[in-house]
């Protein structure tokens, strides 16, 4: 799929790394992407700075201040294709799965699921609560889909970055993007 606009959105969950290892695999994918834009919620910037502890340069993408609800990502009539959140908090899977619009990353979040685009929420938090698994539920229910930060180990991941990969990947295909994922059974 050519001319694809993505948002990437990075919480205050830990796991940075997923978010970090995304933005390096869209690289790949580049020819077919026309805008890519990140957004960090406040926590997702100390938790990136604690875990990865090194600049998001913006290279072939923007990046948005999560109080500026002027920016395109805010609105339907600048027809985004796919929204990721990664890693996704459970305040912010909270706001999205009740409507709460305060800050930018749930006001996109809001508008790619009345749009009827494609919202991806990775959550990277156990053990999952009760109000964790009904909010998921309603995102879920509204078109959103759901990847858990959970590894798969089947094909014998050897390095952390393989573990990293195996969630990544699924994300990327989700996107509409081949991926290196190895498939099960090959």
């Amino acid at each position: 799929m050519k001319n694809q606009k993505i948002i990437i959105a990075i919480t205050g969950a830990s796991g940075s790394i997923y978010a970090k290892r995304l933005i390096e695999k869209l690289k790949k994918h580049s020819d077919k992407i026309k805008n890519l834009e990140v957004v960090f919620s406040d926590a997702g910037k100390q938790v990136w700075n604690f875990e990865i502890n090194e600049e998001l340069i913006p290279i072939n993408f923007r990046i948005f201040e999560n109080t500026n609800l002027f920016s395109p990502i805010a609105s339907g009539s600048a027809k985004y294709n796919t929204m990721v959140i990664i890693p996704c908090s459970m305040g912010t899977i909270g706001r999205i799965a009740n409507g709460i619009s305060n800050d930018l990353i749930s006001r996109a979040a809001d508008v790619i699921i009345k749009e009827h685009k494609k919202l991806i929420v990775v959550p990277r938090e156990t053990p999952f609560s009760s109000i964790h698994l009904n909010n998921l539920k309603i995102i879920s229910d509204a078109g959103g889909i759901v990847i858990p930060a959970n590894p798969s180990f089947y094909h014998k991941p050897q390095t952390i970055t393989d573990l990293i990969d195996t969630v990544v990947d699924k994300i990327i295909d989700h996107i509409g993007f081949s991926s290196d994922a190895k498939e099960w059974g090959a």
